[in-house]
């Protein structure tokens, strides 16, 4: 992982991760990337990195230090979680569910999605984003990118990792084009995506699915070395480069 480059600012009584273009660099457009479940770790701020060197100014909004998962907390659940000591593995599995439960409670949700949009917000006031916004996010966040599609008119493509899909009644407030990545041996997020497509469709929603074969969940994660798929990782890096470049086109 190279060196992190942005810096962490206030955003509203919570941190987000800003990070833009080089001196030089066009402004491609503002995006928000959200986190996965481990909450805003080094890999995030990292990938945030990368978006921003390809142009983009980015924020990384922390939406689960409130919940209980600090990056500090969530890079030692990751740790865990991807050790090969099958004991640490099984540790892991009650503190996360102990760390999830007020994130779990009701309104949260509500309260998540309330911070990434003000995060919208915030972008929409850079230097060179002109109005163009986009959102994406692994796991975690890749269930809050469709459900801030649905919840901001004002986002102009959604690129989910892994995420569940909203709910049919918030799937028909989305009016920007969706590409989702996936891992076919993810096998709960497999077996529900034929109805994502036809809900999806029904909404009229632009939507396409990648789908790589030998990957499961968390594929784009190059920290966990356990369910870290380079190939994968580099094809959906590509693609979806490729997508926002061409949703966010003037």
């Amino acid at each position: 992982m190279a060196p992190l480059r942005g810096t962490t600012i206030d955003l509203d009584g919570f941190a987000a991760y800003r990070s833009a273009p080089p001196e030089g660099t066009p402004v491609q457009g503002g995006l928000v990337v959200i986190h996965e479940i481990w909450g805003l770790v080094d890999h995030i701020r990292d990938v945030a990195d990368r978006f921003a060197a390809e142009g983009y100014v980015v924020l990384a909004p922390d939406i689960l230090s409130r919940g209980g998962i600090t990056p500090e907390v969530g890079a030692e659940l990751h740790r865990l979680r991807a050790s090969d000591d099958e004991a640490e593995r099984t540790r892991e599995q009650p503190r996360m569910r102990e760390a999830m439960t007020k994130a779990r409670q009701p309104g949260y949700g509500e309260w998540a999605v309330g911070a990434l949009r003000r995060a919208v917000d915030r972008l929409l006031e850079e230097p060179g984003v002109d109005g163009r916004v986009a959102v994406t996010g692994f796991c975690f966040g890749g269930s809050y990118a469709f459900a801030l599609a649905a919840a901001d008119p004002r986002v102009r493509a959604a690129a989910p990792f892994y995420g569940s899909p909203p709910a049919s009644a918030d799937a028909a407030a989305i009016t920007c084009p969706v590409h989702a990545f996936y891992g076919r041996d993810d096998e709960r997020l497999m077996a529900g995506l034929p109805e994502v497509e036809r809900t999806l469709r029904d909404a009229g929603v632009e939507f396409e699915a990648t789908v790589y074969d030998g990957a499961g969940h968390a594929f784009f994660n190059d920290t966990n070395a356990r369910t870290y798929v380079p190939g994968a990782a580099a094809d959906a890096w590509r693609r979806v480069l490729t997508f926002l470049a061409e949703a966010l086109a003037d």
